[in-house]
């Protein structure tokens, strides 16, 4: 069974404030990044996991990015659905929650 996050949301987004990342899993490191508006730490952490996780903050940042095409494919080798209609901080905030409880 895997462990639950000690991390909520809610302090997940209060840890924005410090100057470095809480101690959490990569691809939530790469969120961290990206909401303290760092894209390219975002996605040079994101690049560097390797598996959907990591995929799945990619896919997000190359959507953030406007680059559909390459986001597709990174929606594809994280498993999940291409994202077009939901608001990019609406899934920053779903990412989040799944990362936190896995």
């Amino acid at each position: 069974m895997p462990e639950s996050s000690p991390m909520t949301l809610e302090e997940f987004r209060a840890s924005l404030s410090a100057r470095t990342p809480p101690a959490v899993a990569p691809a939530l490191v790469a969120l961290w990044h990206d909401a303290k508006g760092d894209w390219d730490a975002a996605h040079d952490t994101a690049q560097a996991i390797e598996d959907e996780t990591g995929a799945w903050v990619h896919a997000y940042l190359h959507r953030k990015e406007g680059d559909a095409s390459n986001a597709a494919y990174w929606y594809r080798r994280a498993g999940r659905e291409v994202v077009r209609e939901v608001a990019l901080e609406e899934e920053w905030s779903q990412i989040a929650t799944a990362l936190l409880e896995l």
